[in-house]
């Protein structure tokens, strides 16, 4: 079972101030149209090879557009021993700011 996070949560979070990992895992294109500023873009393909980016320690909110393929890197993250939480919806729920990616 995967971890869910809503749109509107992860916006009070930021808002909050606190500290949490975003990892927006679209395509390029999809990113260019903008991204959560705090987010960090690693495509769904490029995982398998990034995941030693990340830290076993630390828990991680992934996103994309629908919700649907952050799931599914959510579920292959999980499998070797991550914290992750999906974050449903996607950018298609996203209410808040977005920048384009740099």
């Amino acid at each position: 079972m995967i971890k869910e996070i809503s749109p509107a949560e992860v916006q009070e979070k930021l808002q909050n101030g606190e500290n949490i990992e975003l990892i927006d895992v679209r395509e390029d294109e999809e990113v260019e149209e903008g991204m959560i500023s705090t987010a960090k873009h690693i495509k769904m393909g490029d995982i398998p090879a990034r995941a030693g980016e990340l830290d076993k320690e630390k828990e991680y909110i992934f996103i994309c557009r629908s919700g649907r393929r952050s799931e599914n890197v959510a579920a292959y993250l999980q499998d070797q021993g991550y914290k992750v939480v999906n974050m449903t919806g996607g950018m298609l729920d996203w209410k808040g700011e977005t920048v384009p990616k740099n």
